[in-house]
């Protein structure tokens, strides 16, 4: 991502997990925690749109944690159909955020629904201040209801997470969706986009 980037791993329950860190100039606001889309599409920390949700978070002064699922890249472990994959995250969580430190949750495609899922099982006093969730997969998993101030984020022409679902899925939670016109799944030529809306969305917000 970066020159400064920390590559580092992070005990979890199937092994270690490969992280990658950025931190901001001077002292953060907080940790950001941010979930890849699905191992067996090829997705990894290194994803473009996880990448960008990276750099977004860290322009605003939070601490950007990026991580492995277990199976993927160095870390160790093997797919685990969703469930494995949210221990995952609540073990980066447990082990990357200092005791009440505010916590960013964010993730794209399958990374937001793990991302959600997790936020669901912290403690109420440790929900995260805010959640960013792109491109979420609403249609190929069971995505738990989000607090009303979570940011979706979605392409018009997504076609592997298809827009009507995540529509479906926000309709009941009264919940707004950013659409990007004719963009698809991966935002290929909108990062710069996806970035700025991210970056607009949560300035001047609790998260910022």
């Amino acid at each position: 991502m970066n020159p400064r980037t920390v590559r580092t791993t992070t005990a979890g329950p199937a092994g270690s997990l490969e992280c990658a860190l950025d931190a901001p100039d001077g002292s953060p606001r907080g940790v950001a925690v941010i979930c890849h889309p699905h191992p067996q599409g090829g997705g990894t920390l290194d994803n473009k749109v996880v990448q960008t949700l990276a750099r977004a978070v860290l322009q605003l002064g939070w601490r950007s944690v990026r991580f492995n699922f277990r199976g993927v890249g160095g870390s160790a472990g093997a797919f685990d159909e969703g469930i494995g994959e949210v221990d995952d995250a609540l073990a980066v969580i447990a082990a990357q955020r200092a005791a009440g430190e505010p916590l960013l949750l964010a993730g794209f495609s399958f990374g937001a629904y793990v991302a959600a899922t997790a936020a669901g099982r912290l403690a109420e006093a440790d929900r995260p201040r805010r959640m960013v969730l792109v491109g979420p997969s609403t249609q190929r998993q069971a995505m738990p209801a989000v607090p009303a101030d979570s940011i979706v984020i979605h392409g018009e022409v997504d076609d592997v997470a298809p827009l009507a679902s995540t529509l479906d899925w926000a309709r009941s939670q009264a919940l707004p969706v950013i659409v990007f016109p004719g963009v698809g799944h991966f935002f290929h030529g909108q990062l710069a986009l996806l970035k700025s809306v991210v970056v607009r969305e949560l300035r001047g917000s609790d998260a910022d």
